[in-house]
């Protein structure tokens, strides 16, 4: 049975990709800080979905689920370094997928100081344990906000990501430059991934859909910023869960070819992906979606963009798709169904 760590796993990805991974067979060591950055609750009601009692979090073991026998949770903040190369001596990994960090552009203007600390000094931390204790592939989480306010759409991965506009990308495009020393020096396989706007049940309190769907049925204003001219390119998480396991097990592979030819260096196993729906929508047709399944029409204030913000995102998949022959299988009409479906019966609406 292949052994795999996931950190933040009380996460929303984490906690869906967890779900997908045991039920596949994969033995799956799971931690998370469960920070206050948004409701515990949420955090501990996704951990009880694999099995894991909120009473039983230590900072000292993993407990194993009461659901899945090949899935064990400890809580832990990856910014611990001596904690964390424990558990890489403890348990030989074969696979490793780093998920925890701090999200959201906003916040980032607010606290900036918490972004250098888990993503920058806690991923160091994940691909200083990969180095000591060595393993078949890291998967990271990078951002489609690494592109900043590129206009070159759909966005490739070829394209120049040298001016984030929030300190949250600045972490993210960091991330992606220190999985590619490592990958040079050490040969860890590395593939970071570029999520686009990911969505789905067990979503963030802080993110769109949540803000959208709780106000509509709330009778409350919604924001919308750059008066309705944002488009996004929404990827339900399942679309995002089933790529990142197909993934995993096709790592980025070093190619030596100084053999034959001594003036060439060699190849590094390092990747970045794309990983987006590649059908962007202005955020009023994603409002307008949700004001049709809840049968109740929005309160709108328009309002001038914010910093931080980037006006459009779209993605280009051809990268990822040659590898595992992607295909987005959600539509965004299906992907809000799902999610209001759970949101009424999540919060009790």
């Amino acid at each position: 049975m292949k052994k795999i760590l996931i950190t933040g796993i009380a996460g929303f990805i984490g906690s869906h990709l967890t779900k997908r991974l045991v039920e596949h067979g994969f033995e799956v060591y799971g931690v998370d800080s469960m920070n206050e950055y948004y409701s515990l609750k949420l955090k501990s009601d996704r951990l009880a979905e694999l099995g894991i009692s909120v009473k039983q979090h230590t900072d000292k073991l993993f407990v194993n689920s009461q659901r899945y026998p090949n899935l064990a949770f400890q809580n832990l903040d990856i910014t611990d370094y001596d904690k964390l190369i424990r558990i890489f001596t403890d348990n030989r990994f074969d696979f490793v997928i780093n998920l925890a960090a701090q999200p959201g552009v906003r916040y980032s203007l607010e606290n900036p100081k918490a972004y250098i600390k888990s993503n920058i000094e806690g991923f160091f931390n994940i691909l200083e344990a990969c180095r000591h204790f060595p393993i078949k592939h890291l998967i990271y989480a990078s951002s489609s906000s690494v592109y900043g306010l590129s206009n070159d759409l759909p966005l490739k991965e070829t394209q120049r990501t040298d001016n984030p506009i929030s300190l949250y990308a600045a972490s993210k495009k960091s991330n992606e430059l220190m999985a590619y020393t490592y990958s040079h020096l050490y040969k860890i396989p590395t593939t970071g991934l570029r999520f686009f706007t990911v969505y789905g049940p067990w979503g963030r309190p802080d993110m769109s859909p949540y803000l959208f769907t709780n106000s509509i049925l709330n009778g409350l204003p919604i924001n919308v910023f750059n008066y309705g001219e944002m488009m996004r390119d929404f990827t339900y998480i399942e679309d995002i869960v089933i790529s990142i396991h197909k993934l995993l097990l096709l790592p980025p592979i070093v190619t030596d070819i100084t053999v034959n030819n001594p003036n060439t260096e060699t190849l590094d196993p390092y990747r970045i992906l794309n990983i987006g729906n590649s059908s962007p929508v202005k955020l009023i047709d994603f409002i307008n979606q949700i004001e049709e399944y809840v049968h109740k029409k929005a309160i709108i204030v328009y309002k001038e963009m914010q910093k931080g913000d980037v006006k459009n995102t779209h993605a280009d998949n051809v990268n990822i798709a040659n590898i595992i022959d992607y295909r987005p299988q959600y539509s965004l009409k299906t992907g809000i169904k799902n999610y209001i479906d759970w949101f009424k019966k999540y919060y009790k609406n």
